[in-house]
């Protein structure tokens, strides 16, 4: 009788809980508004950053290439990534709140899993790409014509749609009895698992490894890809096609560098090295820091991109100093 009794109390703790309180930056309200503001610039710095990003892509014509074509995408996770969890943080912070709602956990957690697993099977597809471009140049437009780009890109997003699907409904099902403080600023499976009942996380756990052991596959993959480019790389004769190469391949693995060091280490950690500040540097550093920087580190070694960036803005900048003076010509 103590089995299934406990089994009921267990499912009834889990079905009582109708919100989540998430892990607060300070005690008094003057750091929370310093933590709002701090959270509003890199927000802000972020969509701004991308958004030039997919509006020069997106409008230039020379910028209609593969390599280009993900930057797109990835600028799009970005700000879908950032977009997920700081403004729900910020809004806390604003408000001397800690609430969030069971479901708007659970769509969180669906769509931070999306857009972060998407993120790093397009850092993936990017590192392909790169070694196409590097080492088999006369079949790169072959490899990767614009039909297998879409495709690629496609299936990128649309699996790990599923994959995201698969994780929120097995971390959500699961029976939680050890409340519902959550030990983060938002909704990450790793820190909803400790809420769980100590047995019936284990499918959630198997999930998380079969997805650690696909990532570190396309880790391999990435750092396979980046030794076979540098090794054709260090074959280029002129000092000008090593700059060239470098400037398109070193940002890339400075960003997968970063993105895959701090997941893994969040997700796959063992319990007994678990603290809160820790866990926070390192949600922060994977969650926030990379769509904020994103553009910025893609943008700082590529004349391209910086020219159609420019291009862009002074056209702005034109355009609006034409329609004043135009209306008032009218006048």
């Amino acid at each position: 009788m103590t089995g299934p009794h406990a089994q009921r109390q267990q499912m009834s703790n889990s079905s009582s809980i109708t919100k989540f309180l998430l892990l607060a930056f300070a005690d008094t309200q003057e750091v929370q508004l310093l933590h709002f503001w701090l959270f509003l610039s890199i927000y802000l710095a972020a969509l701004i950053g991308n958004g030039l990003i997919i509006t020069a892509v997106a409008c230039d014509h020379r910028l209609h290439t593969p390599m280009y074509f993900f930057l797109l995408n990835l600028s799009l996770l970005d700000m879908g990534t950032i977009s997920t969890t700081v403004p729900k943080s910020m809004a806390n912070s604003l408000w001397d709140s800690r609430d969030i709602s069971y479901s708007g956990c659970a769509a969180q957690v669906f769509l931070f899993v999306f857009f972060i697993s998407a993120e790093y099977i397009l850092l993936t597809i990017m590192a392909y790409d790169r070694y196409v471009a590097i080492c088999k140049p006369l079949h790169y437009g072959t490899l990767l014509g614009s039909r297998a780009c879409v495709h690629m890109a496609a299936a990128a997003w649309g699996s790990c749609f599923l994959y995201a699907v698969l994780h929120t409904a097995n971390t959500f099902s699961l029976p939680l009895c050890q409340g519902n403080v959550v030990d983060q600023f938002f909704c990450e499976i790793p820190q909803i698992l400790k809420l769980s009942c100590s047995q019936s996380c284990l499918r959630e756990v198997g999930l998380l490894l079969v997805g650690a052991c696909l990532g570190f596959g396309c880790f391999v993959f990435i750092v396979v890809s980046y030794v076979q480019i540098f090794r054709a790389v260090m074959r280029i004769p002129s000092e000008q096609g090593w700059h060239k190469a470098f400037s398109t391949c070193l940002p890339h693995l400075a960003v997968v560098s970063l993105f895959v060091s701090t997941a893994a280490f969040a997700y796959l950690k063992p319990p007994s090295i678990s603290f809160p500040s820790v866990d926070l540097v390192v949600a922060i550093l994977y969650s926030v820091v990379p769509p904020a920087v994103n553009p910025l580190i893609y943008s700082m070694r590529n004349q391209e991109l910086k020219d159609a960036l420019w291009k862009l803005i002074t056209g702005c900048f034109s355009e609006a100093i034409k329609c004043p003076s135009s209306s008032a010509e009218q006048l």
